[in-house]
């Protein structure tokens, strides 16, 4: 199944790993030219990167050389970038009113991708994790604030960051992860749905539309990868267009395993989100090679990591390299519609999903045989 698209795949299982280990990316190639017809290749960068090595050791105890490392490695691969956090309102405005903003750590971000010429995406205006519990108390808080008074919140926040970076930030992960994950019930019950009710996203969409008319505005969840939630988006999403609601963008995030989806099941997804008739953008794309459970020999794949400096033994790898090659497989046929591919952490060691290595590069930014699967798979 892999000789047409995964030519390189027989050599990445023979044991010849320490190639993809050591080879320049002049050796290896770059991610951005191999699918610059196709979609962006993105990442998601952390406050280190953005702002630079001025403090060693500032994040996940990350060295100043290591720091420089992961620069070089953004600007090398990547077209298109995405901020683990410091767009959420819990970082750029901790505090009420309009001198609660910290916007020192998102200015560095916006203007790293300018510097760059990237693609840059805003992450996320409206989300029931990572907003100040101020957001939702009322004037005593002992008390929750009332519909207008949290509406009026929204509209402020929405207007002062996206108005800020009006023109530059060409995409923002508007509503993140309103969808419920299971029953019978569309959305989450989040104190946005209980407090000002289901209208919450269409003024979120009217809100940021009205303070950037020319930014792309994606509504941004999880899991679609089941049937049932990726029903429930569709449902929603069709309800948000028929009243006028300015949905641009499906993001998926994609945080899947090395045991699924298929490429028939990620080609599934795509093409049931296809028929929304919007641009689709793979928005946190990783990989965790920890839901596995064992590798090829029987043994755990975090527990013996340490036995090759910190990488994945050579089934983890194989079955890594695998994944994404299927996966990449599903997003090129589908490339009409995915405009976006970003992968959520420039290397294994900044991942949030550390212990699972689940992304191309390690912790010394070397490509992995992941990479090469990716690479082969921009390849006719």
């Amino acid at each position: 199944m892999f000789s047409k698209h995964y030519p390189l795949f027989g050599r990445l299982v023979t044991g010849l790993l320490t190639l993809a280990a050591t080879a320049s990316f002049a050796d290896t190639g770059v991610l951005k030219d191999a699918y610059r017809d196709d979609f962006y290749i993105g990442v998601a960068i952390n406050r280190t990167i953005a702002i630079g090595p001025t403090r060693p050791g500032f994040y996940l105890r990350r060295t100043a050389d290591q720091v420089d490392k992961d620069i070089a490695l953004v600007k090398e691969q990547f077209n298109q970038i995405s901020p683990e956090n410091d767009l959420k309102w819990s970082l750029i405005q901790p505090r009420p009113g309009a001198d609660g903003y910290d916007f020192g750590p998102a200015d560095a971000y916006v203007n790293f991708g300018l510097s760059n010429h990237m693609y840059i995406v805003g992450h996320t205006l409206v989300w029931h994790q990572q907003t100040p519990g101020w957001v939702f108390a009322g004037a005593d808080p002992a008390t929750r604030a009332t519909r207008d008074e949290l509406l009026q919140r929204m509209h402020d926040h929405i207007a002062s960051v996206v108005g800020r970076y009006k023109g530059q930030v060409k995409v923002w992960d508007v509503v993140n992860e309103a969808v419920a994950d299971n029953g019978t019930n569309l959305l989450r019950n989040s104190p946005w749905l209980q407090i000002i009710g289901p209208d919450f996203i269409d003024k979120a969409f009217e809100f940021a539309h009205e303070a950037d008319p020319d930014a792309i505005l994606r509504y941004n969840d999880y899991g679609l990868e089941s049937s049932g939630k990726r029903h429930k988006l569709i449902a929603l999403i069709q309800s948000l267009r028929q009243r006028g609601v300015p949905v641009m963008a499906i993001g998926t995030q994609t945080h899947v395993s090395v045991s699924a989806p298929s490429f028939e099941a990620e080609d599934e997804t795509l093409t049931d989100l296809e028929t929304l008739g919007l641009p689709i953008h793979i928005t946190e794309l990783d990989v965790n090679g920890a839901r596995s459970g064992q590798n090829d020999t029987g043994a755990d794949v975090a527990n013996n990591s340490g036995a090759t400096q910190g990488g994945m033994i050579d089934g983890a790898n194989r079955r890594l390299a695998n994944e994404y090659a299927a996966l990449f497989r599903a997003f090129v046929k589908h490339k009409k519609s995915v405009k976006v591919v970003t992968f959520w952490g420039v290397n294994d060691a900044v991942s949030w999903r550390a212990g699972g290595r689940p992304l191309l590069f390690d912790a010394d930014d070397k490509p992995k045989p992941a990479f090469d699967a990716v690479m082969a798979a921009a390849k006719p």
